[in-house]
């Protein structure tokens, strides 16, 4: 009896095994249908290919990568570089060949798939000398009668050793041309910080210390120069090692979300805002901002020591002394860089130090030159004064940013225009005379170089006023808020909402089912364009009407996207383009406004509601790009139809990269 039990316990094991073995390889069968392969390919010294291609089986397919709130499941392929240190994505994914395309009755949508053989390619640039690509498939097998459950594979791809150590970071807002003109920009206010009432004394008094010193002309050019080095080095380490422990720790995103942070939150803002205000009234006279006495006094002690200890007490002690001057300069310096890529706060607080320390160098070097230089007087408030008046200019760039990604409409174009004309007419009077502060001297008559300014001031003014009734005002693009806040434009420029059922001459959107774009009632594009504000919506729209896409990575506090949407897009050639050859789609990776929920995306362990992290994540996982302004031409499938394009004035160039996409779109 004990037997005949073993033997039937025996036989219910074996037949579960062998069920279960089944049931696997029926389950290895169903994966089969499409089978997966990784290939490597080195394009260029520290530039990659990493590549996935699906063999499918005959009679199978797979479905395109457009995924769709009520439609088949979607392809899934995502590249994820395991160490963002090491290596960045270039580009967006490539797509080997176009999916057939067929109505299908049963999800009454148009929809896309594979057969036989597809390959997904995405570029990666290697920053260190090796790196790790974890890629993601997942994707569900038909044919003509059954569709199998969705599978999905993973792979880890190491890039081989020995590559070229790439530049860190990727193209920024301020990339390219702007960055030198961030560092041109940051030089001259390092030579206008030398002439502000609480530097410009400190000149004849490095003179004398100098004067004093022993060991013989190379001696006293050695602490010459030391005491430069030391001047650049207290103004650029400080910000540099922040920079460089938060990245550290938290590594690239963290920092660009610092970034993005300072830049776009209304806290950090509105604190500017205030900052830039308080200084500005302390400049016009109304209080004196300095640094405590204690440590003035106790830097200024230590500087009478000898040796290079003394010298850096001495650089200390000029910082120290004229903060009061240099603190807003420096602020405006770093606020403005900090909305730019990881270098940039570095790098212009070095170009700002370097200008600031040098005439502080050569009067050491040469005592002689310090006789030519003009005498303290009521001229250095002046200098002052002028700088007051441009602080609160700037000032209301930062609450406009807010005001912009929060639409709160408490400052539209015309009430901020309307701040500068009030402001730089005040200037101009100012420079006559007419207005005088608590510190000036009487103007008793204007000299050449005064009068100039004046002239400059004015002019400026007058430029400014047609802005009022809407004119473009093109050179000032990047700092005024857009045009679509202007409640009163002359040949009126305003964006008109698409509706189901209407159509517009354009031909860029003749009519969009179910109503209005998502997000177009507190969102627009620039001349009276029409589009989107979604990607998903404007890609399904896009295929509807056989058209590519022009993605557009934007935000509110973006200089460059506003000086490149009035000088670049204005262009009537440009303008022609997108409204009649592309769906156009802004990305806006700032806005604070919260998305429908059906909009949302998972990243990792968190939930990404607002409008700008989910455009930011798009922009950084599908297209590689984390910086504004990105222009990405898309076709069908998501097939990128060139390298995207960032910032950059040629007309003619961003013709020719639009010209490039039509014609590959329509080849395909």
């Amino acid at each position: 009896m004990m037997k005949r039990r073993i033997v039937l316990l025996s036989l219910t094991v074996l037949l579960a095994v062998s069920a279960q073995a089944l049931c696997a390889q029926d389950l290895s069968a169903q994966k089969q249908h499409a089978s997966w392969s990784t290939d490597v390919v080195r394009l260029e010294k520290d530039l990659y290919r990493v590549s996935v291609t699906a063999v499918i089986d005959s009679t199978w397919h797979i479905y395109d990568t457009l995924r769709t709130e009520y439609g088949p499941n979607a392809t899934i392929v995502e590249f994820n570089i395991a160490d963002q240190k090491r290596a960045r994505k270039e580009g967006g994914m490539t797509v080997s060949a176009e999916p057939y395309r067929y109505y299908d009755d049963i999800f009454m949508m148009e929809v896309g798939y594979f057969e036989d053989t597809v390959t997904f390619s995405q570029d990666i640039r290697l920053r260190k000398k090796d790196a790790v690509v974890n890629v993601y498939v997942e994707w569900m097998a038909c044919d003509e009668n059954n569709c199998m459950p969705l599978a999905d594979q993973e792979f880890t791809i190491g890039l081989p050793d020995g590559a070229a150590v790439s530049a860190a970071g990727g193209e920024g807002e301020d990339g390219g041309k702007s960055l030198w003109a961030l560092i041109l920009e940051a030089i001259a206010w390092g030579f206008v910080a030398l002439l502000t009432p609480c530097v410009f004394p400190m000149v004849p008094m490095t003179v004398s210390y100098f004067l004093k010193g022993e060991g013989g002309p190379a001696r006293g050019r050695m602490r010459a120069a030391m005491y430069g080095l030391f001047i650049v080095a207290l103004y650029t380490l400080p910000i540099a090692a922040i920079i460089l422990i938060t990245r550290i720790v938290g590594g690239d995103a963290v920092t660009a979300d610092i970034f993005n942070w300072l830049s776009t939150h209304w806290l950090p803002n509105i604190i500017f805002f205030i900052v830039f205000m308080v200084f500005a009234a302390s400049f016009f006279g109304a209080f004196e901002i300095t640094m405590p006495s204690k440590l003035v006094n106790k830097s200024d002690s230590k500087a009478d020591t000898k040796g290079f200890g003394g010298i850096f007490f001495l650089a200390l002690t000029l910082v120290l002394v004229s903060f009061s001057c240099t603190g807003p300069i420096v602020g405006a310096v770093l606020i403005k860089s900090t909305q730019g890529e990881f270098w940039e706060p570095i790098i212009t607080m070095l170009a700002f130090s370097i200008a600031f320390a040098l005439p502080f160098t050569i009067f050491a070097l040469f005592p002689s030159v310090l006789k030519k230089l003009p005498k303290s007087g009521g001229w250095l408030n002046s200098v002052k004064v002028v700088i007051a008046f441009i602080e609160v200019a700037l000032g209301f760039k930062f609450l406009s940013v807010a005001d912009q990604t929060y639409h709160w409409g408490l400052l539209d174009r015309e009430v901020y225009l309307a701040i500068w004309i009030v402001v730089f007419t005040l200037l101009g009077l100012y420079l006559l005379g007419k207005i005088r502060f608590a510190h000036d001297d009487e103007v008793k008559h204007i000299g050449v170089g005064r009068l100039t300014l004046v002239i400059a001031v004015f002019s400026f003014v007058v430029y400014m006023i047609p802005g009022m009734w809407g004119a473009p005002l093109k050179a000032l693009s990047g700092y005024l808020p857009p045009i679509t806040t202007q409640d009163f434009v002359l040949g009126d420029e305003t964006p008109v909402v698409v509706t189901a059922g209407s159509s517009t001459a354009s031909g860029t959107q003749a009519a969009i089912p179910g109503g209005a774009p998502k997000y177009s009632d507190f969102l627009h594009l620039p001349h009276g364009l029409q589009g989107f504000f979604e990607l998903e919506e404007a890609r399904a729209y896009a295929e509807s009407v056989g058209k590519p896409l022009f993605i557009d990575f934007t935000g509110h506090g973006c200089v460059n996207c506003r000086e490149m949407e009035a000088r670049v897009w204005s262009d009537p050639k440009v303008l022609e383009m997108l409204r009649n050859d592309f769906v156009v789609v802004a990305l806006y990776c700032d806005d604070k406004k919260q998305a429908d929920e059906s909009d949302w995306i998972t990243a990792g362990d968190r939930t990404l509601k607002t409008i700008g992290k989910i455009n930011s994540h798009i922009a950084t996982t599908n297209y590689g790009v984390n910086a504004q302004p990105c222009y990405v031409l898309e076709g069908r499938g998501g097939v990128l139809l060139a390298e995207p394009r960032s910032y950059d004035l040629d007309v003619d160039a961003f013709v020719a990269f639009l010209k490039g996409g039509l014609e590959k779109y329509d080849n395909n």
